[in-house]
C-alpha cells in the first residue's frame, strides 16, 4: 500500500462563509481605547469577535482541539472551555494559558478578578489563578443534593459567588475563606439563569418552570415574580439607560419584555430567533439589545419606538440547517447562492459580509402567511433540494428556479429584489389527481434566461416561460422517461436538451420542436447529471459510484471514471472544462483530468461534501458538508504557483484535510484590527540612549541646527522694510485700576530687581544647565531642544559680557564640557558639532587672543577630529557593504 501525499496539490483551505453563532451564549466586551463594544460568539472549535457598531468580524481565534463548550471573558483575556480543558486567549486569537485538572467536561465559566471559576459535569468547582495556572481552591458538590447549573458574582460582594442548582436551591460562598455563607431554599424548580440587576443586592433568577424571580439576597426577600409561558428561561438582561425593563429569552425563540415598575409584561418579540435564545444582553446605558441563538444568527435590536417594542437594527444570519445545494450566481464568482434544509435561499459574498443577502423562505401565499393568526409552518414550502440560476435576464424578471423536497410546485426567485418570485410553476395534468405523490426532481434555465425546464419524478419534462410563467410544451408523447428523471440540461445555444432517467436511458431532444434525436443506454441508473455548456461535455454520476462523460457533439461516451466508494453527491466542472471535481459519501473530493482521463488530485474531509461549485474565474472551489452550516472556500493553487499534476496510482491513499475556518474580512472604510488588551498595556517608551557606545541624534528638524551658522543672513532677509507703526486712535477699552474711584492704569517702569533679573547672564544659565544635564541627569536635550535658532544665537554666544574675566571663564567652562558631551554621544549633531562651530564662527578672534582659551580649543579640535574619524570609518564600512549586497550576484 503506497503512502498518500500530504494534503491536496490543487486546493488549499481558504475561509468559511456563513458561520456566526451556535447554542452557546455570546460574551460582550467593552474596549476602553476604541470606546466600542464587541460581541464574541462560539462557532465550533473557535470563536469570532464582532464589533457591535457594524457587526463586522474583526478577529477569529485559533482553533481548539474540540468544540467549545463554554465561553467567558474579562477585560484582558477570553476563556474557552473544551472537553476537560480551558484555554485563555490574548488579543482574541492566541492561546496564552491552558488550565488542566478537571475530570469531567467543563460547562460553566466565570472570570473573577485574577481568578477563573470553572464547573464541570461531575459537579466539581475549581478556582484557578489566571497567571500561574495553579488551582487556588476546589469545591466538590453532591450531585444528588446540589448540582450546579448557574453561577454569578453579586455586585459589590467582595469574594462572594452565588451558585444556582438543578434542585432549585441557591448557595452564597466566600471563595477566599472557602465558607458557605447562606443557603436559599429556592422555588422548587431548577435554576437556569442568574443575572445581576442594576440594583445592588438584587439578582434575577430564571427557572426551568418559566418563572422569573427578582430576589434580594441580602434580606432574603422576593421582590417580584413573573411567569413566562414559553418554557424555561434561557437568558435574562436588564436595561440600564433609565427604563426599568427586563428581557427574558425562551426555547422557542420568543423574547419577553417586562416592566419592573408596573410588574407586568409590556411587549413580546415573537420569532426573534428560529431556535432557542442562547443569550441576550442590553448594552450599558444604550437602548440596544444583542441576541444570538443556535439558528446561526446574531441580531441587534434597538428600542426607539413607542410601546417599548424593539426593531431589528442589524444582523448577521446564516443557515440554521445544513445547506443542500450551492452554486455561484454570476460570472464574477463573488456571490454564492445556497439553499438550506431550513427552507431559505441565501446569497453569500466572498468579498465582505455586508453584501450577503437572504432571499427568504418560500411560501405558498405570501399575503396569507403575513396575516395574523395563521400558523407560519402551514404556509411555508419545504426545503429546496436543487435549483438553477441564470443572470442574463435577472434584472428584467426572475432568474432562479427551485425544486422543493417532495413538492410538485417549483418556485421562481428574484435575486435583484432578494425575495421569492412571481411564479409558482405547477403542471396542470396533476391538478385533479394529487394522490400520485409526484414531485419535481431536476431543473435548468436556458442560457438566455427565457425558459425553464422542469423534470418530474413521474418521468415528465415540461418547459415554462420565465417571464410569464406559461407552459410552453413538454418532451415525449406522454412521458420523456419511464421512471423518475434524475437530470436535465440545455446546451448553450438552446438547440438540444439532454435528460437522464432512472430507466437507465440518456435522451437528447430538440429543444424547440421537442422531438427525440438520440437515445443512449447507461450501464447503471444515473443519480445526477451536469453539462458544461462551453465544451459540450456531459458528466453523469451513476448509482454504481462511477462517472461517465458523454460528448454532446459526437453523442458518445468518451471517459469513465471509477474510484469513489460511496454515493456521488455532486459534481462541478472547472471553467475551461478540463477538470471534473466530484464529491461522494466516502468523504473524498476527487479531481479528474478529462484530457488524460486520470485522477490527478484527491483528499479527504471530516464530513462528506454534499454540494460543490467551482467559481467561473477558477480561483475558488466552494463546498458544503454534512451537518455543517457554512460554505467552505478552497483556493486553486495552480493559479499562483507551478503545480505538477501527475496521475495518481490505483492504490493511492488520500489524507484528511481540515475544513477552512472563518477569517476577518477586509474593510476599506474603517480599521478593523482589534487588540483586546492594547488599552491595558503601557506604550513602549524608547530610552534617551539605546547604548552608551551608539551615536544618538537630537531628532530635531534639519532647519533647527543647519540654520544656526546662517542666522545673520536669515535675519537680514526677514527684516521688515518699514518699522511697525503705532495705531493713531486710542484703544476702545482703556485699562483701569479697580477701586472706589476708578483710575486709569498708567505704564509702569520695571523695578531694580526686575532690571537685574533681565540683565542677568542667560549664557551662564545655559552653560550651567548643559553641564548639570550631561554630568548629573539627562536633561540637556530637554532644555537645548526647546531653544529656537534665534534664542540659541542670542543666549549662547552673542551675549555682551561686561567683565573680561567672566568671558574667559565662561568659554573655558564650555570648552571643557564639549569632550564630556562627545563621550556621552547624545544630540551629536546639535550639541557637539553645531554649537562648537557657532562658537568659533562668532568668537574666533577673541579665543585666538587668549592663550588659555587657545589651548582648550586645540584640545577640543583634536577630540572632535578623532571622534569624526571613527564615525566616518563606520559609515564607509556600511556603505561598502550595502554597495556589495546591491551589486553582487548572490
Amino acid at each position: 500500500m503506497s503512502v498518500g501525499k500530504k494534503g491536496s496539490a490543487i486546493f488549499s483551505g481558504f475561509r468559511a462563509l456563513g458561520l456566526y453563532s451556535n447554542h452557546l451564549a455570546h460574551v460582550l466586551r467593552f474596549h476602553k481605547k476604541h470606546r466600542e463594544f464587541y460581541v464574541l460568539t462560539a462557532v465550533g472549535q473557535c470563536f469570532h469577535t464582532y464589533n457591535v457598531k457594524k457587526l463586522g468580524i474583526v478577529a477569529v481565534s485559533n482553533a481548539l482541539p474540540e468544540d467549545i463548550s463554554s465561553l467567558a471573558a474579562d477585560r484582558m483575556l477570553v476563556y474557552a472551555a473544551y472537553g476537560k480543558h480551558i484555554s485563555a486567549f490574548a488579543k482574541n486569537k492566541e492561546v496564552v494559558h491552558t488550565y488542566t485538572g478537571h475530570q469531567g467536561d467543563v460547562h460553566l465559566l466565570l472570570p473573577f478578578g485574577d481568578h477563573l471559576i470553572s464547573v464541570d459535569k461531575d459537579n466539581v468547582v475549581i478556582i484557578w489563578d489566571v497567571e500561574s495556572e495553579d488551582t487556588y481552591l476546589q469545591i466538590s458538590y453532591d450531585k444528588a443534593s446540589f448540582e450546579v447549573s448557574a453561577l454569578m458574582h453579586p455586585s459589590t460582594y467582595l469574594n462572594k459567588i452565588l451558585f444556582g442548582s438543578s434542585q432549585g436551591s441557591l448557595q452564597l460562598w466566600n471563595i477566599k475563606s472557602n465558607k458557605l455563607l447562606f443557603t436559599f431554599p429556592g422555588w422548587a424548580s431548577a435554576v437556569t439563569v442568574l443575572q445581576q440587576t442594576p440594583a445592588v443586592d438584587v439578582v434575577g433568577v430564571g427557572l426551568a418552570s418559566g418563572q422569573i424571580i427578582i430576589h434580594n439576597i441580602r434580606c432574603n426577600e422576593t421582590l417580584m415574580k413573573f411567569q413566562q409561558d414559553w418554557g424555561p428561561v434561557t437568558a435574562l438582561s436588564f436595561r440600564t439607560d433609565g427604563h426599568p425593563i427586563m428581557a427574558s429569552g425562551s426555547p422557542i425563540g420568543h423574547i419577553g419584555l417586562w416592566d419592573l415598575e408596573e410588574k407586568k409584561l409590556v411587549s413580546q418579540m415573537r420569532d426573534a430567533h428560529t431556535t432557542a435564545i442562547a443569550g441576550l444582553t442590553f448594552l450599558q446605558n444604550e437602548p440596544l439589545l444583542i441576541t444570538n441563538g443556535a439558528d446561526n444568527a446574531i441580531r441587534v435590536w434597538i428600542f426607539d419606538v413607542a410601546g417599548g417594542d424593539g426593531r431589528l437594527l442589524r444582523h448577521r444570519t446564516g443557515h440554521s440547517a445544513p445547506p443542500t445545494k450551492i452554486k455561484h450566481n454570476d460570472q464574477s464568482g463573488l456571490n454564492i447562492l445556497s439553499a438550506g434544509q431550513d427552507g431559505t435561499l441565501q446569497s453569500f459574498s466572498t468579498v465582505h459580509e455586508r453584501f450577503n443577502k437572504s432571499l427568504g423562505h418560500g411560501t405558498l401565499n405570501k399575503t396569507r402567511a403575513k396575516k395574523k393568526g395563521v400558523t407560519h409552518d402551514t404556509a411555508k414550502l419545504p426545503a429546496i433540494t436543487t435549483f438553477a440560476s441564470e443572470t442574463a435576464r435577472q434584472s428584467d424578471w426572475d432568474g432562479i428556479i427551485a425544486c422543493h423536497r417532495g413538492f410538485l410546485v417549483t418556485t421562481t426567485w428574484n435575486y435583484q429584489k432578494g425575495s421569492i418570485g412571481a411564479h409558482k410553476l405547477e403542471p396542470e395534468r396533476f391538478n385533479k389527481n394529487r394522490s400520485l405523490n409526484v414531485h419535481a426532481t431536476a431543473v435548468d434555465i436556458t442560457s438566455c434566461g427565457n425558459f425553464a425546464v422542469i423534470a418530474l419524478s413521474s418521468g415528465h419534462i415540461d418547459v415554462y416561460n420565465m417571464q410569464s410563467g406559461f407552459h410552453r410544451g413538454h418532451y415525449g408523447k406522454d412521458k420523456a422517461h419511464a421512471g423518475p428523471v434524475r437530470g436535465v440540461s440545455v446546451d448553450a445555444l438552446n438547440q438540444l436538451t439532454v435528460s437522464v432517467g432512472a430507466d437507465r436511458l440518456l435522451k437528447i431532444w430538440r429543444f424547440k420542436s421537442k422531438e427525440l434525436l438520440h437515445t443512449h443506454s447507461l450501464p447503471a441508473a444515473p443519480a445526477s447529471s451536469l453539462l458544461h455548456r462551453d465544451s459540450g461535455m456531459l458528466a453523469i454520476a451513476l448509482d454504481d459510484f462511477t462517472i461517465q462523460i458523454l460528448d454532446m457533439e459526437t453523442r458518445r461516451a468518451v471517459r469513465r471514471f471509477s474510484g469513489h466508494r460511496g454515493q456521488i453527491n455532486d459534481m462541478t466542472f472547472s471553467p475551461d472544462g478540463r477538470w471534473l471535481i466530484t464529491a461522494s459519501m466516502d468523504c473524498a473530493i476527487r479531481t479528474w483530468d478529462l484530457p488524460s482521463g486520470s485522477l490527478v488530485d484527491c483528499f479527504l474531509v471530516d464530513a462528506a461534501a454534499v454540494s460543490l461549485s467551482m467559481s467561473p474565474t477558477g480561483n475558488f472551489l466552494a463546498s458544503s458538508h454534512v451537518d455543517g452550516l457554512g460554505i467552505y472556500l478552497w483556493s486553486n493553487n495552480t493559479l499562483c504557483s507551478m503545480v505538477s499534476l501527475r496521475p495518481l496510482s490505483a492504490d493511492y491513499e488520500p489524507t484528511v484535510i481540515m475544513l477552512p475556518g472563518t477569517c476577518p474580512s477586509k474593510d476599506t472604510e474603517e480599521e478593523e484590527v482589534l487588540d483586546a488588551d492594547s488599552s491595558e498595556m503601557l506604550e513602549y517608551i524608547s530610552p534617551a540612549q539605546l547604548d552608551e557606545h551608539l551615536v544618538t541624534l537630537s531628532l530635531l528638524p534639519d532647519s533647527r541646527w543647519k540654520n544656526l551658522l546662517h542666522l545673520d543672513i536669515i535675519k537680514k532677509k526677514n527684516k521688515p522694510k518699514e518699522p511697525p507703526k503705532l495705531p493713531k486712535a486710542a484703544p476702545f477699552f482703556i485699562p483701569t485700576i479697580p477701586g472706589l474711584v476708578p483710575q486709569f492704569a498708567l505704564p509702569t517702569t520695571p523695578s531694580e530687581d526686575q532690571v537685574n533679573a533681565l540683565d542677568s547672564d542667560p549664557a551662564e544659565y545655559l552653560l550651567l544647565g548643559i553641564y548639570y544635564c550631561v554630568c548629573v541627569s539627562e536633561a540637556p536635550n530637554q532644555h537645548i531642544r526647546m531653544i529656537s535658532e534665534g534664542s540659541c544665537d542670542t543666549e549662547g554666544w552673542n551675549n555682551k559680557f561686561k567683565v573680561l574675566v567672566i568671558i574667559i571663564d565662561f568659554f573655558q567652562k564650555y570648552l571643557k564640557i564639549v569632550p564630556i558631551l562627545n563621550l556621552k554621544w547624545r544630540s551629536f549633531e546639535f550639541l557637539t558639532l553645531n554649537n562648537v562651530m557657532l562658537l568659533f564662527q562668532l568668537h574666533l578672534r577673541f579665543i585666538a587672543d587668549q592663550p588659555e582659551l587657545m589651548e582648550e580649543a586645540e584640545s577640543v579640535s583634536a577630540h572632535l577630529e578623532e571622534t569624526w574619524m571613527s564615525m566616518q570609518t563606520l559609515l564607509n564600512q556600511n556603505i561598502c557593504l550595502l554597495s556589495y549586497i546591491k551589486s553582487a550576484l548572490l
